[in-house]
C-alpha cells in the first residue's frame, strides 16, 4: 500500500545518506528519491447526491423512538452540514425557538448561530416532546434506555451506517462527515 511505499522510500533515503556520509558514494543520492504523496484530504471529498440523501432520511422508521431520534440527527447532519461532534455538543439551551436558530459549538471554541430550517425544527420538537426521556442531562441527544446520558460519537457513526444500509447505499466513506460533504457539494 501507499504507507508501505512511504516507509520504504524513507528507509532508502536514510541508507543513501548513510552511504554518502561513510564515503561510499561521491554524491548524496538521497535527494534523488521522489516522495510518495499521501495527503489525507487529497481526494475529492466523498458525498451523496441529493436524491440519495433523501433516501437515507426516508429510511428512518419514524414510528419508533430510535427512528425519530435518528431522523432528527440525520436532518441536522444533512440540512445544516453539522459535524457529528457538533450534534453531540448541542444542549437544550442552544435551541432558540423564538428566533428559529441553533447555536453550534464548533471546533476550536467557535460558536455560530445558524438558522433552524422548519423541517429540522419540527423533527427536533417531536423528538424532544415525545421521545427524549426526562432526565438531568442538558444534552439534546441521549440514550433512549437508562442510564440516560449523552450519546457518544460512535453512536452518531452507527446512526449514519444503519441509515445508509437501510437505504441500500454503500459509499466508501460512511461517517457523519459524508453529509457535510454532500451539503457542501450541493451548494457549489
Amino acid at each position: 500500500g501507499r504507507r508501505h511505499t512511504q516507509l520504504t522510500v524513507t528507509a532508502l533515503r536514510s541508507f543513501l545518506r548513510f552511504l554518502h556520509q561513510r564515503g561510499k558514494t561521491k554524491t548524496d543520492l538521497a535527494g534523488a528519491l521522489l516522495g510518495v504523496a499521501d495527503w489525507r484530504l487529497s481526494d475529492i471529498p466523498k458525498f451523496l447526491p441529493p436524491e440519495e440523501v433523501e433516501r437515507v432520511l426516508k429510511s428512518c422508521d419514524r414510528s419508533t423512538p430510535s427512528g425519530q431520534r435518528d431522523y432528527a440527527i440525520l436532518l441536522l447532519l444533512a440540512r445544516l452540514g453539522l459535524r457529528g461532534g457538533e450534534v453531540l455538543a448541542m444542549t437544550l439551551e442552544d435551541l432558540d425557538w423564538e428566533r428559529g436558530e441553533v447555536l453550534v459549538r464548533g471546533k476550536g471554541q467557535r460558536f455560530e448561530r445558524l438558522p433552524l430550517p422548519q423541517e429540522v425544527g419540527k423533527a427536533l420538537v417531536h423528538y424532544l416532546r415525545h421521545v427524549r426521556p426526562t432526565c438531568s442531562t442538558r444534552k439534546v441527544f441521549i440514550r433512549l434506555k437508562a442510564p440516560w446520558h449523552a450519546l457518544r460519537l460512535s453512536a452518531i457513526c452507527c446512526v449514519v451506517r444503519r441509515a445508509l444500509k437501510r437505504a441500500g447505499l454503500s459509499p466508501a466513506f460512511k461517517g457523519a462527515h459524508l453529509f457535510r460533504h454532500s451539503l457542501a457539494t450541493q451548494m457549489l
